[in-house]
């Protein structure tokens, strides 16, 4: 009597085990760590740096300039030395936003770095709400800014090699054309493009999703400039 190994074609039973052995995918984030990671992405966001350190040099950016609360602006008023610290600390509200939800997703990465399994999307989360935090800032009556570092400090935890590489196209630009604000757009915009070689590209429409916030404040801050 032939039995039943015989009748299974010899190239079924060499895919079996694959499917068989593979393993279960992560669990996803359940909803306390992602609460911890949107509520505490916002309020690092919301932490105004840029009030606090143009005001103990009694300047408010609000209120000078073109009104944004950020690193541009306080350059322009305060020159770029006092500025530094604006830059360093709106970056490093979105670095700790992003490394909040990696703890808070699991903290799984890969190799290079880049979060990657059910810490993706907490990540995602804290960075937004970071970005949120500093578009409309709970401690400074919610008027905030663009967010563009706070991205890019995030974007330095969930694919840090695509960072890596934006500030490389930040450098070539600012050498090529002698502008810093073009070197930094250059990269900004880079980022995504960069990513899709690290990262899938569901994980790289996400991030095209928190540059849209982006694209929304500067689209605010226009409409803002022309009225009376």
């Amino acid at each position: 009597m032939t039995t039943l190994p015989l009748l299974v074609p010899p190239f079924v039973s060499a895919l079996v085990p694959p499917f068989v052995s593979a393993p279960a995918p992560s669990p996803a984030p359940s909803l306390v760590p992602l609460l911890v990671a949107v509520i505490g992405g916002y309020l690092l966001g919301s932490i105004p740096v840029a009030v606090l350190v143009a005001g103990r040099r009694g300047v408010d950016p609000r209120e000078e300039g073109d009104r944004n609360p950020g690193f541009w602006n306080v350059r322009e008023r305060l020159g770029a030395r006092a500025a530094a610290p604006v830059f360093a600390g709106d970056m490093a509200k979105g670095v700790a936003a992003g490394l909040l939800g990696l703890v808070a997703g699991g903290a799984h990465t890969t190799t290079l770095g880049v979060v990657t399994g059910p810490s993706v999307s907490a990540a995602y989360l804290a960075v937004g709400a970071a970005m949120l935090g500093h578009a409309w800032p709970v401690f400074a009556g919610f008027r905030g800014g663009r967010s563009v570092l706070t991205f890019a400090g995030g974007m330095a935890v969930i694919c840090p090699p695509a960072f890596v590489l934006a500030l490389a196209v930040l450098a070539v630009t600012r050498l090529a054309t002698g502008s810093f604000a073009l070197g930094a757009r250059a990269g900004v915009f880079a980022i995504p493009v960069l990513q899709l070689a690290f990262s899938p590209i569901g994980h790289v429409a996400a991030t095209g999703a928190l540059m849209c916030l982006i694209g929304l404040r500067f689209g605010q801050a226009a409409l803002a400039a022309r009225r009376p």
